[in-house]
């Protein structure tokens, strides 16, 4: 039992992401913590909206790339099912490609992976007190470009131009992802995957597919150097 001085309701998290081991260094991280507790874990979206008919947690961790689903897209449904709970974004990729998405999408935060364990509980914390969590590098970054001072990322405004769904089909095609696997991820048809790809190429001004492949690829390069 609790000591009567901790007998303040505890902050319940939901965890969202496809790899267990991840999971359980969050749960380790978050529970070692006062007042913290991670009541449910999920690998996939499906199983996060399940779980979330049953109870309400205080705060959400999602990844945004999750097996056979997109941690993206979840964000938004939750947003529309549940817009009263903040969503900390959580993801491998560099932040100037993904922070101002997974903000636009609804979450309250974004968190790059490399640096979970040392600012998470700091993250979680600003949610839930109401702020909006970034680095102090991507608010920079962002208070630049709303004021027309911003430099263009590394990969330039390009990827700018992409929906968040075209995004996701590209760096699937960079991973070696063919048409029909893509399709059987997002569990969309391979039609409607056919015509990203040629939304893709029109955006990013690239002749035809074989182009597109190697500019996927060195995109997807990219993101593992970095």
């Amino acid at each position: 039992m609790k000591n009567t001085e901790n007998i303040q309701k505890s902050i319940k998290i939901l965890i969202v992401d496809d790899h267990p081991i991840v999971r359980q260094g969050l749960t380790q991280l978050i529970e070692n913590e006062p007042g913290l507790e991670v009541c449910s874990q999920a690998e996939d979206a499906p199983q996060a909206m399940s779980i979330l008919k049953k109870i309400q947690p205080d705060i959400i961790i999602v990844d945004i790339l999750l097996k056979d689903s997109s941690g993206m897209e979840l964000i938004k449904d939750i947003k529309i099912r549940y817009p009263d709970i903040p969503i900390l974004a959580l993801s491998m990729h560099d932040e100037s490609l993904y922070a101002e998405r997974a903000l636009r999408a609804g979450a309250k935060g974004y968190l790059m992976k490399s640096e979970a364990t040392e600012t998470v509980i700091d993250a979680i914390r600003k949610i839930l007190d109401g702020h909006i969590y970034l680095s102090n590098n991507m608010s920079s970054r962002i208070v630049s470009k709303m004021v027309g001072l911003g430099k263009s990322s590394n990969h330039g405004s390009d990827m700018d131009q992409l929906s968040d769904r075209e995004l996701e089909v590209f760096e699937l095609l960079g991973n070696g992802f063919s048409t029909r696997r893509i399709a059987q991820r997002l569990h969309l048809s391979i039609k409607t995957i056919e015509t990203y790809r040629a939304h893709i190429k029109e955006k990013l001004n690239l002749t035809d597919a074989t182009e597109l492949m190697q500019y996927a690829i060195r995109f997807s390069n990219s993101q593992i150097s970095e």
